[in-house]
């Protein structure tokens, strides 16, 4: 590589990085405190859901795939990087209106999730022989338990999140490495979530259409339509002072 062609290399390296600071550092509060509200408020309704079922749980089948895949404790590494990997699209965003429909859709992803949870609670096979000699699973199950398990909300909220970072990448002046990076992220998720035996494939199929329809409506005119009504909502008392 000549010395012109790394200096240009360094260069579009610098503006993207340039242009990804900015956009961490727009709207810095409402990312932070809408991110913390909406995680609070999910992570309050799905433990009650897991503890007090209202109903019989039925125990999600296992398939051929979900033998074959096995218990694969190097995927735990993978699992909890959703949380880190979900919050990447809402950190980049600049437009309000883009943040409060990322928002909007995200809560209505988990609140179709957590309705099918309170109707027809599920849960997966026990799996407390693979987990006896792994204390870092035991202490996952012992806080995130078998339950609420079709559809999965770790993938939903995977899928949703790589539908909204697909559409952002170009903005960002990355281009298709990026892209099939960041699907190959959203599919390793999705993979470990039945690696660690967290869920089983009927889950993950569930989720996936869950996260895929979610995407489809907050990127649609409607979730436009909600996004302005709620910032309507929330100027409307300012407006009558």
């Amino acid at each position: 590589m000549s010395v012109v062609a790394r200096a240009h290399a360094r260069r579009r390296v610098a503006d993207t990085v340039l242009r990804a600071g900015r956009r961490v550092v727009a709207h810095f509060w409402l990312k932070s405190l809408g991110t913390t509200a909406i995680m609070t408020v999910f992570f309050v309704a799905y433990f009650h859901l897991l503890r007090h079922p209202d109903g019989p749980v039925t125990t999600m089948p296992l398939t051929a795939i979900d033998r074959w895949i096995g218990f694969q404790p190097w995927a735990l590494p993978i699992y909890l990087s959703l949380w880190f990997y979900v919050c990447l699209p809402p950190t980049l965003m600049v437009s309000r209106g883009e943040l409060v429909r990322f928002g909007v859709g995200i809560s209505a992803v988990c609140l179709v999730g957590l309705g099918v949870f309170a109707l027809w609670p599920t849960q997966v096979p026990s799996m407390a022989a693979d987990f006896a000699t792994h204390p870092d699973f035991r202490l996952l199950r012992g806080i995130d338990a078998s339950g609420n398990a079709c559809p999965s909300l770790h993938v939903a909220s995977a899928v949703f999140a790589a539908s909204w970072f697909d559409r952002m990448l170009p903005r960002l002046g990355l281009g298709w490495r990026w892209r099939s990076l960041n699907a190959l992220w959203c599919a390793l998720i999705v993979y470990s979530t039945m690696a660690v035996k967290q869920h089983v494939l009927l889950d993950a199929a569930g989720g996936a259409l869950l996260g895929l329809a979610g995407a489809w409506w907050a990127q649609s005119r409607s979730a436009r339509r909600a996004a302005l009504w709620l910032r309507s909502a929330r100027m409307g008392p300012r407006a009558g002072r």
